[in-house]
């Protein structure tokens, strides 16, 4: 069960509490390269992707950096941002046209205080990213380029499917002309 059916069915068991969150969950459809957050403002809500796929990124001296995708089912947000209401360090955009629900801050908390099940599986959620950011800076140190790449092929398919390659050379550190030549060398 994803993150987002555990607050879904946990809110939709108590028709009360149902009613009084329902008008909190905002569900829209964005098209691709919508801005959800920019670098620098505080996020005021976190997002969960029913179908589509967004990213992090933040710019560098004017090169644009992607540091993490997110596919159906996940939730995203500047966590930081939006847990200390402190400036975002990096901006949110669609990729794909997505299909996303939002829930505000202020609403995302009460619903955390009247259900302590979902506050642990929050809590649950943000160590799985703290893990998968400790493994891309890792792997940013020791792997080369090519084990970055061969990674990904094997770990994450579905990025190398549905992200176009200038992203994929950038979340792996490394231009678009190197990540052909790894491709290439790859296929023969």
């Amino acid at each position: 069960m994803t993150f987002l059916d555990l607050v879904l069915n946990s809110i939709k068991e108590d028709e009360k509490s149902w009613n009084k969150f329902r008008s909190a969950i905002s569900e829209r459809e964005i098209k691709s390269k919508t801005v959800l957050l920019n670098e620098g403002d505080i996020a005021n809500c976190i997002h969960f992707i029913k179908k589509g796929c967004l990213r992090q990124g933040f710019n560098k001296d004017g090169k644009d950096i992607t540091f993490q995708f997110f596919f159906e089912d996940q939730a995203v947000a500047s966590i930081d941002s939006f847990i200390n209401g402190t400036p975002s360090l990096f901006s949110i955009e669609s990729i794909e046209a997505s299909s996303i629900l939002s829930i505000k801050k202020d609403d995302f908390d009460e619903i955390l205080q009247a259900y302590p099940k979902l506050k642990e599986a929050f809590q649950s959620l943000i160590f799985q990213r703290f893990r998968n950011y400790t493994r891309l800076f890792l792997s940013r140190i020791k792997d080369t380029p090519r084990e970055r790449y061969e990674d990904l092929v094997t770990n994450h398919p579905e990025i190398v499917k549905r992200i176009p390659q200038h992203y994929i050379a950038s979340y792996l550190g490394i231009t678009a002309i190197s990540l052909s030549r790894i491709r290439n060398r790859k296929k023969t």
